[in-house]
């Protein structure tokens, strides 16, 4: 059973345990690593959570951005066969698919999808300029996902698509694009996963993964002096990343979440941290569960069934696939796509509990993004010019949602809660009907003050309303053109005002097993 305790000033949340999925390893070899070049910037930020601590603040603008776009992209969506995850299962449990498609793993390994990784249909300020239609104020792709290939010009990692496959700085594209279009710019490091994402117990067929021309792209040598070189890599890969395209985020996953990483993780934090002093910039690291006990924001891997179920004090946010899976996937499954009512509503759902929503695309192998993510994409962005005002900016009221009964005695319609400067927010998850009914703003149950107005988001006048014992009962107007959800603005009564800008964390005493992600 996990044992969960509050950092001091933050908030407790007993929850599900992450699998931790990083290296196996040794203090001996992590200090060694983390002593080694490069060194720590010039700055007040130094490698230790208590100086992380003081220097560390939880930006503005990512406060009150809400909703941010993220990619998974990579040599995975050659193949295109069940997830992101390919590299894996290939040599074992898919291997006489991949045999029958690509040839035997000892003349088709991993390796050789890279010339066939050509990102010949990507366009850097398409993609930009969609995010921002989106009505997403920040942009993050995946930098480096679990398979050790980087989509940026790297001196640290060879194997990186600026020396091979498209021969392009995708990542460096993206960063110049997205800022070009007015967005923030950020990566998502999947990388320090590499090292045990691959396994020689039992080869399933001959493979290519033994050869030594490929031992720093597969790293299945596990011995003391590789290990210690991969984490120096992961530490410089972090720095060049960080030097080359200052990042306003970095967001890290599940493999960073051991304490004995954590002389690795607060030399990152410690060089961002100074560096954004000398660039003039707030910026943040993004980790899951307990990952870093000071300077990030607390990272959810779907909202259900692992994220909270109520206001959450502090910043977070919850990644959500827009597919069925976090990479392009053609078959086994083929991939499906949510349409905007869905995202839409996961979003409110979240911003109630004081959250942001960041939502993960899926390119094919050369970069296209499909039409149903475009279209939900594109309709989010309609919803958004007219319902941002709930949003933007927005926090937490003092109650997350309000469930009336329906007409039958069943669930009706479910209204989330966002608050605005001095305007509450209701924001129907479905079309109210005639008249909407806000139980928790009951005749002698709301906060201080007295409703003055009500008005509907997208629609012009004010709205008729009474309060009773069952609640403030507003009187719609027709539906129109409206469509997903539908935000009741009301003016008049005392609003809570946001909580601490502090992220949400995670620390625990002790930790049980948690399956596989």
């Amino acid at each position: 059973m996990a044992l969960f305790i509050a950092i001091t000033g933050l908030a407790i949340l007993p929850r599900m345990a992450f699998a931790q999925s990083g290296p196996p390893t040794t203090p001996e070899i992590v200090n060694a690593a983390a002593a080694a070049k490069p060194a720590i910037c010039d700055g007040p930020v130094q490698p230790t959570w208590d100086s992380i601590r003081a220097n560390y603040h939880v930006p503005a603008w990512f406060i009150d951005a809400k909703f941010g776009i993220t990619m998974h992209w990579g040599l995975f969506s050659v193949p295109a066969y069940h997830n992101e995850w390919y590299e894996k299962y290939m040599y074992t449990t898919f291997a006489a698919w991949h045999a029958q498609n690509f040839g035997p793993q000892d003349k088709f390994g991993y390796k050789d999808f890279i010339p066939l990784f050509t990102a010949k249909a990507f366009n850097a300020d398409d993609v930009a300029a969609l995010v921002k239609e989106s009505g997403a104020k920040y942009f993050m792709p995946t930098c480096e996902h679990h398979d050790g290939f980087s989509l940026w010009d790297s001196d640290v990692n060879p194997w990186n698509a600026a020396k091979m496959g498209p021969k392009r700085d995708l990542i460096g594209e993206m960063a110049v694009a997205a800022r070009k279009a007015g967005l923030k710019f950020g990566v998502c490091n999947h990388s320090i996963e590499h090292y045990t994402f691959l396994t020689q117990k039992p080869p399933v067929t001959p493979n290519d993964l033994s050869d030594p021309k490929y031992a720093d792209f597969y790293w299945t040598d596990h011995s003391d002096a590789n290990l210690q070189k991969f984490l120096e890599d992961w530490v410089a890969k972090n720095i060049e990343i960080i030097d080359k395209y200052q990042p306003d985020i970095i967001w890290f996953d599940n493999g960073v979440n051991g304490r004995n990483f954590d002389p690795l993780k607060m030399k990152v934090a410690a060089y961002y941290y100074n560096r954004a002093k000398q660039w003039n910039k707030d910026v943040t690291i993004e980790t899951k569960d307990s990952a870093y006990l000071a300077g990030s924001v607390l990272d959810f891997e779907k909202l259900h069934p692992r994220g909270p179920s109520s206001i959450l004090p502090g910043i977070w946010d919850a990644e959500e696939p827009i597919g069925s899976t976090w990479g392009y996937s053609a078959a086994n499954p083929v991939e499906k796509f949510r349409g905007a009512q869905s995202v839409i509503s996961e979003l409110c759902e979240i911003l109630s509990m004081n959250g942001n929503l960041l939502l993960n695309l899926s390119p094919d192998a050369q970069g296209a993004i499909s039409a149903p993510q475009v279209t939900t994409l594109k309709e989010i962005g309609q919803w958004l010019a007219v319902n941002g005002e709930a949003v933007y900016g927005s926090h937490n009221w003092v109650t997350a949602n309000d469930l009336p009964p329906g007409p039958l005695g069943g669930p009706g319609v479910i209204y989330r809660y966002t608050v605005h400067g001095d305007g509450l927010y209701a924001i129907a998850q479905s079309w109210p009907g005639d008249t909407a009914v806000l139980p928790s703003l009951a005749a002698g149950k709301g906060p201080e003050g007295k409703i003055t107005r009500v008005t509907l988001l997208g629609h012009d006048g004010e709205l008729q309303f009474t309060q009773d014992s069952d609640g403030l009962k507003v009187t719609m107007p027709a539906q129109g053109g409206l469509k997903y959800a539908f935000a009741l603005k009301i003016t008049g009564l005392k609003m809570n005002p946001p909580g601490p800008p502090v992220p949400a964390v995670i620390a625990d005493l002790k930790r049980s097993p948690a399956p596989g992600l």
